[in-house]
C-alpha cells in the first residue's frame, strides 16, 4: 500500500497532533541531522557552528531557568555529565514551546506523510548509532582485554564501569558476537522489507545496553536510553500490525510507503542510500581497520621493556605514601605504579603514565599522558640485565634511585581459559 501527498487525509485526534509536533520538534533536536555530516570537508562547519549555538542557548537557558549547576561540565564522551542533563531540560523546553507555537499557526489535523519521513529520520539515525558501535567492536577497539597493570589492580579497588568493561574486552568472541548484532540492526534498519526486524533487534540491543548502563553506573545512561525508546518508536510506527500478528491472530496488510512518483527523485534515493552506505558503512569499517592494525604496530614501538616489577629499593627523601610499591612496563610504550602520588595520573590506587626514551642517552621521560609535550621528570637508566632496572633522577627536586626486579607474576584471568568439562574449572 503507498500513499502520497494526494491521497485522501484522514483526521487525527487532537491529542495524536500535539504528541506528533512535540515529538518531531524534539526528535529533530536530540538527532540533529543537519550534523550527521561533520566528518566531511566544509559541510562540518554547520555542525561546527550549530554546536557553539547550541552550547550557548543550553547554557543561557541554565543559567536563567534550569540552574542544574552554575558551571555546566561539557560532554566528555557521554550525556550523563551536567551539560548533558541542561541539554536534554532545553530540548524538552524548546519541544514544548515549539509544539504550541505550531498548534496555533497550523491547524492541520493530519501528518501522515511527514510522521513517515519522521519515521524514516529515526531509523536511519538508530542504524547508524547502531553501525558505528557495532563496527568497533567487531574490531576489538570498543572495550580492550585488561592491561597488566588492570590485572595487578585489586578487583575490589574498581568502579562497576571498569569491571563491566573490562568483562567484555576479556572475551574477544563475545565483544565480536555483540558488535555482530548492533551491526545486523544497523542494516536491517536501512531497508524498509526488513525495517521491522531491524526494530525488534536494535530494541532488544540497547535494552541491554541501557540495563548494563544503569545497573553497572556506566555514564550513558541517557543516551542509551534514548537509542531504546527511539528503537521502540518505530516498532510504535507499526504497532496495529504487530498487535494482530502476535496478540490477535489476524491477517496484516502491507506497511504504508510512500511513493516518489518522479524518477529524479527515486534516483535520487538511491543515490542517498549509496552515499550513506559509503559514509557510515565503508569509511568507519576502514577507520577501524586503521586502528586496528596501527594499534598493533604500535606495541613495537621503542619501548624499554615489559612485565611486572617489584621495587627492591626506593632511595630519597620522599614521603612513605608516595614511595613506589611495583612498576609495570606495557608493551604499549605505558604503565603504571603502585604509588598515592598524584604526580601522575590516578586511577584505582595506581599512578598511569606514557613514557618515552633515549637509548643513546639512556634516558627515560615520564609524562601524564601521550599528548604531554613537557615531561613530569627524566631518570637514567641501566639495565645489569633483561630482569632489572635501575633508575635515578630528580622527581620534585629531590633525588631518587629506584631498583627494579622483574617477577613472573601469573595472572589467571589472562589464560583466557575455556573448559567443556565443568569440573576442570577453578
Amino acid at each position: 500500500m503507498t500513499f502520497d501527498v494526494t491521497t485522501p487525509a484522514r483526521r487525527w485526534p487532537l491529542w495524536h497532533t500535539l504528541l506528533f509536533r512535540f515529538g518531531c520538534i524534539y526528535i529533530l533536536l536530540f538527532t540533529s541531522p543537519w550534523t550527521w555530516t561533520g566528518d566531511l570537508p566544509l559541510l562540518n562547519l554547520i555542525g561546527k557552528y550549530y554546536g557553539l549555538a547550541e552550547e550557548w542557548l543550553v547554557n543561557q537557558a541554565n543559567a536563567y531557568v534550569f540552574h542544574i549547576k552554575d558551571v555546566l561540565v561539557p560532554l566528555n564522551g557521554s550525556g550523563d555529565t551536567s551539560y548533558g542533563y541542561a541539554q536534554l531540560c532545553f530540548f524538552i523546553l524548546v519541544a514544548i514551546v515549539g509544539a504550541l507555537i505550531w498548534s496555533i499557526v497550523d491547524k492541520s489535523r493530519n501528518y501522515d506523510v511527514a510522521y513517515y519521513w519522521l519515521i524514516v529520520l529515526v531509523r536511519y539515525y538508530v542504524a547508524i548509532i547502531a553501525l558505528s558501535y557495532g563496527i568497533i567492536k567487531l574490531f576489538g577497539l570498543q572495550m580492550v582485554f585488561p592491561s597488566m597493570s588492570a590485572l595487578a589492580t585489586p578487583l575490589g579497588d574498581l568502579l562497576p564501569m571498569r569491571l563491566s568493561w573490562y568483562f567484555i574486552g576479556y572475551s574477544t568472541p563475545y565483544q565480536f558476537f555483540s558488535g555482530a548484532v548492533e551491526v545486523l540492526a544497523g542494516l536491517l534498519l536501512l531497508f524498509r522489507r526488513t525495517s521491522t526486524l531491524g526494530a525488534f533487534v536494535a530494541a532488544s540491543v540497547f535494552l541491554n545496553v541501557m540495563v548494563l548502563n544503569f545497573c553497572y553506573d556506566i555514564p550513558v545512561k541517557l543516551f542509551s536510553a534514548h537509542l531504546f525508546i527511539l528503537s521502540n518508536v518505530l516498532l510504535l510506527s507499526d504497532a496495529k500490525r504487530l498487535l494482530n500478528f502476535f496478540i490477535y491472530n489476524k491477517a496484516t496488510q502491507p506497511a504504508p510507503q510512500v511513493e516518489l512518483p518522479e524518477k529524479w527523485m527515486r534516483t535520487t534515493q538511491i543515490a542517498l542510500k549509496v552515499a550513506f552506505v559509503i559514509l557510515f558503512i565503508g569509511m568507519p569499517v576502514y577507520a577501524s581497520y586503521q586502528r586496528a592494525f596501527a594499534s598493533a604496530d604500535s606495541s613495537a614501538s621503542k619501548k624499554l621493556t615489559t612485565g611486572f616489577f617489584s621495587v627492591d629499593q626506593f632511595q630519597g627523601s620522599v614521603a612513605d605514601s608516595l614511595r613506589w610499591k611495583d612498576v609495570v612496563f606495557e608493551p604499549n610504550a605505558s604503565g603504571s605504579i603502585q604509588t598515592a602520588d598524584t604526580l601522575f595520573r590516578q586511577r584505582y590506587r595506581r599512578g598511569y603514565f606514557t613514557y618515552s626514551f633515549d637509548s643513546l642517552a639512556h634516558t627515560i621521560d615520564f609524562k601524564k599522558s601521550p599528548s604531554d609535550s613537557m615531561a613530569l621528570f627524566t631518570m637514567q637508566y641501566t639495565m645489569p640485565d633483561t630482569n632489572h632496572v635501575v633508575l635515578r633522577g630528580k622527581i620534585r627536586n629531590d633525588s631518587v634511585m629506584v631498583a627494579l626486579t622483574r617477577q613472573k607474576r601469573h595472572f589467571q584471568l589472562a589464560e583466557r581459559q575455556f573448559h567443556w568439562l565443568s569440573e576442570a574449572n577453578r
